[in-house]
C-alpha cells in the first residue's frame, strides 16, 4: 500500500493521493476527481476537497490541513504542537468527546511539514463557529460538557498515545524577554488601531502573568487539554441536539482543567453573558466530572483557579495579533476585548501579574 506524503502544494492533491489518504478508513474506495474549494491561509493552511469516486464509496467532502508558512510551523515548533494533530491521528488516539474523525496523516520533519485530513463536518450538517462571533450560553453548556468528557477521561493518569505525544504545560524563563517584547509589539497595534483602551496595563505585568499562569497550569490534577478551544476552533449542530464539537488539536497537551474550561469560556461569551453566567457554568462542568465518576475539586476552589485563567488567554491573543499571521485583526480584537473584559473583572493583574 502507498504511504501518503504531504503534499507540497494544492496541486499535488491528486485523485492518487486522495485514494492513498482515503482507502485504510474506506476500503476499496478509489477517487476519480478532486476539487479543492474554501482555501484558507492563517497558522496553516486549510481547505475543502469536493471527490467523486470512480469505485467504491467514500465521502463527498473531507477537509485538509496542512503546515502554515515559515513563521507559523516555527512558532508551532517551538511551543512543541508542530506535528500534535498529525501524530495523534496516526497513533489512533480516540478522544472522548464530540470532534471530527481524523481519516489520514503524514509528517515529514525535514520539510516542518504535516498534513491531516479529517471528516468535513458540513456534511453532518454542522456550523463551523466564527471566533469573532461570541456562542450562545446553552453552546457553552454543552462544550463544557464535552470538555468534562475528555478530562475525566485521563484524570490525573498518563496521557493516552505514546510516550512524550502529548507534553505538560512548559515555559521557560529564557522565553520572558521574547514574549515581554511581543506583548509591546501588540499593544503597540493596539494603539494604532485606535484601541489602546482594551488593554491599559503595561507589558511587563501581562507578560509576569502569562509566564505565572504557565506555572499554574502545570499543577495540581493533570487531564488532557484541548489547548487551544475559542469559538473559532468548534463546530456546533442544529437543534434539538444542539450539541458543540470541537477540532484543530495541534495545540493539545496535559496540564490543570481550568486552562480549557477558563480559555474556553472567556472567549467565547460576551462580557455580559461571561458575568451573568460564569459561576454556574464552571458549577456544571465540576458537576458533570462527578457524574463521570471523578473526585472534582472544591467548588470554591475551583472558582478561585478559574478567575486567574485570563491571565494566559489575554497574553495568548495579544502574542497572536502581535504575529501578524496567525490570525485576522478582527478576529484578535474581538477575541482580546473578551480576555480584557475578564482580566479586568477578575482582578487578574493583582492576582496574577503581581504588583510588582
Amino acid at each position: 500500500m502507498a504511504t501518503l506524503t504531504v503534499p507540497r502544494s494544492w496541486s499535488d492533491v491528486t485523485p492518487d493521493w486522495a485514494t492513498t489518504a482515503l482507502s485504510p478508513r474506506f476500503p476499496g474506495a478509489v477517487v476519480a476527481t478532486v476539487v479543492v474549494g474554501d482555501v484558507a491561509d492563517g497558522t496553516n493552511r486549510r481547505a475543502r476537497l469536493n471527490l467523486t469516486y470512480r469505485s467504491g464509496d467514500g465521502p463527498t467532502r473531507v477537509f485538509v490541513k496542512r503546515e502554515g508558512r515559515l513563521l507559523p510551523r516555527l512558532a508551532l515548533l517551538a511551543l512543541g504542537a508542530l506535528e500534535v494533530e498529525a501524530r495523534l491521528a496516526l497513533a489512533g488516539v480516540d478522544l472522548p468527546l464530540q470532534r471530527p474523525p481524523l481519516y489520514a496523516a503524514a509528517v515529514d520533519r525535514r520539510r516542518l511539514a504535516t498534513v491531516v485530513v479529517m471528516e468535513d463536518v458540513t456534511t453532518r450538517s454542522a456550523r463551523p463557529n466564527l471566533a469573532t462571533d461570541p456562542l450562545t450560553v446553552g453552546e457553552v453548556r454543552s462544550g463544557l460538557a464535552e470538555l468534562a468528557s475528555l478530562h475525566a477521561a485521563w484524570w490525573d493518569r498518563p496521557p493516552p498515545g505514546p510516550p512524550g505525544l502529548l507534553r505538560p504545560w512548559r515555559l521557560g524563563p529564557a522565553w520572558a524577554p521574547v514574549s515581554r517584547a511581543s506583548l509591546v509589539w501588540a499593544l503597540h497595534r493596539l494603539r494604532s488601531v485606535g484601541r489602546a483602551d482594551l488593554v491599559p496595563v503595561d507589558a511587563g505585568l501581562l507578560e509576569r502573568g502569562f509566564r505565572r499562569w504557565a506555572v499554574v497550569a502545570a499543577h495540581g490534577p493533570q487531564v488532557v487539554l484541548h489547548g487551544d478551544p475559542h469559538p473559532g476552533n468548534t463546530y456546533t449542530f442544529p437543534e434539538p441536539t444542539g450539541t458543540l464539537g470541537f477540532y484543530d488539536w495541534q495545540l493539545a497537551r496535559t496540564g490543570n482543567w481550568s486552562h480549557d474550561v477558563g480559555y474556553f469560556v472567556v472567549s467565547s461569551l460576551t462580557p455580559a453573558d461571561r458575568r451573568q453566567h460564569e459561576r454556574a457554568l464552571v458549577d456544571g462542568y465540576l458537576h458533570d466530572l462527578r457524574q463521570a465518576g471523578v473526585d472534582a475539586p472544591d467548588p470554591d476552589d475551583a472558582w478561585s483557579l478559574y478567575r486567574q485563567t485570563p491571565a494566559f488567554g489575554l497574553g495568548t491573543w495579544l502574542h497572536t495579533l502581535s504575529g501578524g499571521v496567525f490570525q485576522p485583526v478582527d478576529v484578535c480584537l474581538a477575541t482580546i476585548e473578551r480576555f480584557a473584559a475578564a482580566y479586568a473583572d477578575h482582578d487578574v493583574a493583582r492576582t496574577v501579574g503581581g504588583t510588582t
